[in-house]
């Protein structure tokens, strides 16, 4: 009896600390707490904006400045609306409706264009014929400095509607669609991204992007 007495105990011991444990935000102090873990907002297609251009443009206006901080972190809208205004000059004249997204380490660059621009589909079989005279085309990638002045997109993955384009299919359409000059250094999957000459790495993460100087 004696032992079923402490089990019993021990029982009604372990009962309050598990209570104590899940009731611990009522009467523990505020720095012990446990806290909800925030998620990042689900990443969303943005259009282009003038703001987030100019925002950039004051940040890289801080950074050109001997004395300023060596880095600025920005929105991922922000940057993406300064590097694909920058980009639209390489693209066919007759791409609209440009839009952009960030999500963790990617960026990724949307738009309507005339599908002749894009060359022969033909790798795409009998999708192909699927998409019209005018198509959605998302490109998603990355951004890497070659050298100073000059950075590129690099395209990882690209999608024609809702088809998955083959990732040997493009370098084509990035050779069709560019119609600016390439640099010597450019990936055959990339379009080129003049930067001004002291940023020296970009670098993105969380659905954020981070500029840095280049120091000494």
């Amino acid at each position: 009896m004696r032992c079923l007495g402490r089990l019993g105990c021990l029982l009604l011991v372990l009962i309050l600390l598990i209570a104590a444990w899940y009731t611990r935000n009522f009467w523990l102090p505020q720095r012990w707490r446990s806290h909800p873990v925030a998620t990042a907002p689900a990443a969303t297609w943005q259009p282009l904006s003038d703001s987030g251009v100019e925002r950039t443009k004051a940040a890289l206006s801080e950074l050109s400045q001997p004395h300023g901080p060596v880095f600025q972190t920005l929105s991922g809208a922000d940057v993406a609306s300064y590097v694909f205004s920058t980009l639209a000059r390489h693209l066919p004249r007759s791409t609209d409706s440009l839009q952009a997204m960030v999500q963790d380490d990617q960026i990724s660059m949307r738009a309507n264009v005339r599908v002749a621009d894009l060359g022969n589909t033909s790798a795409l079989g009998p999708l192909a014929g699927m998409l019209g005279d005018r198509a959605t085309i998302a490109l998603t990638g990355t951004l890497h400095v070659i050298r100073p002045g000059l950075a590129e997109f690099e395209i990882r993955s690209a999608k024609l509607k809702s088809i998955e384009v083959p990732r040997a299919m493009i370098p084509n359409i990035i050779a069709r669609m560019d119609r600016g000059n390439r640099p010597e250094g450019v990936a055959p999957n990339a379009l080129p991204l003049p930067i001004p000459p002291y940023i020296g790495d970009i670098r993105v993460a969380n659905g954020r992007i981070t500029l840095y100087k280049t120091v000494g």
